[in-house]
């Protein structure tokens, strides 16, 4: 297992803990008021992630008492104009792809855990989206904002928050954009779990360990491709004829004589793949978002 090594960005602060990047939102000053730096910053971790075979797992939480109070809405009334002044400064100019690290989290091949310590408001929901679990301390509370702002759901969210909670509820939050305890959160499925704030950062870890320690990597990242790319789909063709070829190609592999063997002899298995190098050919395209922040 590798030692623990921090590094510190402008927005970030990314540490490699054995098989986990933990990425903290960290900018507590400022409640971790995302802009274009952190998205930047964002996509850098994610995309590391997928090219590092050491990194089993992504854990996405943040330091201070707040997840992301939304977008950083210093420059006062003209945050949101991308034409002049602080707003652009913030978030990049008109036509600039605000959402690449949207993309980074899609296309990584590493599962992605979301803590949420506190309050997720506007991106700061929207950005923890494609992940793939969240789970939430007892205090977080969450804010789909954007009408109360003049705004729509941005970061592709019209698409991934009704799959998550369902339309129904997906469109009372959004139409009205109040903020919502972790309890209604849970009921709904935006979370997992919640669990006391003391206890946020060590049950993300054990989550992390129990699919870094008893999977293979190979198969984590196919399947986490194949749900978020046919769950979606008016019939499960799509799916049945990828999960085939996958499983007939994964069978001859060492990776699932490993598999089984482990399972027979009652040990932990030791999964000799490696995503950088072992990705099979017949693994389906990479899923990812085309969002645009506004």
């Amino acid at each position: 297992m590798r030692a623990s090594m921090v590094e510190r960005g402008a927005t970030l602060e990314v540490e490699v803990e054995g098989p986990i990047l933990w990425v903290r939102l960290d900018r507590p000053v400022v409640l971790n008021a995302y802009n274009a730096t952190m998205g930047a910053e964002l996509a850098q971790a994610f995309d590391r992630a997928d090219t590092d075979d050491g990194i089993r797992v992504v854990v996405l939480t943040a330091r201070g008492r707040v997840f992301c109070a939304g977008a950083d809405m210093s420059a006062g009334s003209g945050a949101f104009d991308l034409t002049q002044g602080a707003g652009a400064g913030n978030f990049g100019t008109p036509g600039a792809n605000q959402g690449d690290f949207l993309a980074a989290i899609m296309r990584c091949r590493k599962p992605s855990i979301v803590a949420f310590n506190g309050p997720a408001v506007g991106v700061g929901l929207t950005m923890t989206l494609p992940c793939d679990i969240r789970i939430a301390a007892e205090g977080a509370r969450f804010g789909c904002v954007f009408t109360r702002r003049g705004l729509v759901p941005e970061a592709g969210s019209a698409w991934f928050l009704p799959r998550l909670v369902g339309l129904p509820t997906a469109l009372r939050w959004c139409l009205t954009g109040a903020m919502v305890p972790a309890d209604e959160a849970l009921v709904h499925g935006l979370v997992s779990e919640v669990v006391p704030a003391e206890a946020l950062a060590d049950r993300a870890r054990a989550l992390a360990l129990e699919i870094a320690t008893h999977t293979s990597a190979l198969a984590v990242g196919l399947t986490r491709h194949l749900l978020w790319r046919f769950s979606a789909d008016p019939d499960p063709s799509g799916a049945l004829a990828h999960d085939t070829r996958l499983n007939v190609a994964l069978g001859r592999t060492a990776e699932v004589h490993e598999g089984v063997a482990a399972f027979l002899e009652k040990r932990p298995p030791r999964f000799p793949g490696r995503v950088s190098a072992d990705w099979p050919a017949e693994a389906p395209p990479v899923p990812g978002p085309s969002a645009r922040r506004a």
